[in-house]
């Protein structure tokens, strides 16, 4: 039954792609994305894998949907004319795409217990989790203890990414100057959608916080729950204009969260250090090495979180200054 539902989904995801590169509105594109992330979303979810499902949905088919209509305004409607190279531009993507399909004769079945995956280390991070983190969710374990190197570098990626578009597009507006026609933007004016966005925006915000802080126990973490977060935000942005939501979070608050991630991150790092341990090595934190464990992941998840939020904020509005 699995089986035949992931070849459903997988049917509805070539179908949309293909509907993609087929549309000359940017529009339908954007449109077509979201749906083609929420069916990859529902794909991982089918296979396990509920963190990366719930990262893709909330980022996949949330923000970056919101961010790509936020670019429309920056261009046109319709995608420019064809151009000459068709011709070498499909033969590219086929000869690219029948080297990958030739790659999977390779890999092992799926489910294979022998697998270089299951049999690698695998095996140890499930055997000693329990021993020294003692947390139920072996994701958040190993993307926050074993592997914290690596989450630490995404960080980065992430508050990178945000200051390259900043530079780009810039920073965005203050409130007190944006001009008086902007001032009664949003839909507020509008009676659904101020009711309906003012019922679900708390508990956005509230399901943000529970994917923050019980990431230890089930899917979450600081990755979603800024996602989640920040389209709360977004959504307020939405109904009662950007000038309310930059009065509520100005952008000088958000430049100071993007960097407040690395800053966390790096000082609960150094503080490992400083108390007897290596880098990054939660268990002198705290009196008990499972307790400085938890206490290490708490916060380097909340600095995620924080860091997540700014920047997908920042860029937000940045797209919105260069869209008046």
């Amino acid at each position: 039954m699995i089986v035949m539902f992931g070849i459903f989904l997988l049917t509805l995801l070539v179908i949309t792609a293909i509907a993609i590169v087929r549309t000359n509105n940017l529009f339908v594109a954007v449109m077509l994305m979201g749906i083609a992330s929420l069916l990859i979303a529902a794909n991982f979810f089918i296979l396990d894998a509920a963190d990366v499902a719930l990262t893709e949905a909330a980022v996949g088919a949330g923000i970056s949907t919101v961010l790509f209509l936020s670019a429309l305004a920056l261009t046109s409607a319709q995608e420019r004319s064809k151009s000459s190279r068709r011709l070498l531009s499909f033969t590219v993507v086929a000869v690219a795409a029948l080297v990958l399909i030739y790659a999977t004769f390779d890999k092992p079945r799926l489910g294979d217990p022998q697998a270089p995956a299951h049999t690698h280390v695998a095996p140890w991070y499930l055997e000693n989790t329990p021993i020294y983190i003692d947390i139920p969710n072996v994701v958040t374990a190993v993307l926050g203890s074993f592997r914290g190197y690596d989450t630490l570098g995404e960080v980065f990626v992430v508050f990178t990414a945000g200051i390259g578009v900043l530079f780009l597009l810039g920073s965005g507006t203050a409130p007190g100057s944006l001009p008086r026609e902007t001032r009664n933007e949003g839909l507020r004016h509008y009676l659904i959608p101020r009711v309906v966005g003012r019922l679900l925006i708390p508990f956005i915000l509230l399901f943000g916080l529970y994917v923050q802080f019980h990431g230890e126990y089930g899917p979450g973490g600081g990755f979603q729950a800024g996602a989640i977060v920040t389209a709360a935000i977004i959504l307020y942005a939405l109904i009662e204009g950007e000038r309310r939501a930059l009065a509520a979070l100005p952008q000088r608050w958000l430049l100071g969260l993007m960097a407040a991630g690395p800053l966390i991150y790096g000082a609960v790092g150094i503080a490992g250090i400083v108390l007897g341990g290596n880098f990054l090595d939660y268990s002198p934190l705290a009196s008990d090495p499972v307790s400085g464990q938890h206490l290490g992941i708490l916060l380097i998840e909340i600095g995620v979180g924080i860091t997540v939020t700014g920047v997908l904020l920042s860029i937000f509005h940045a797209f919105a200054a260069r869209g008046r």
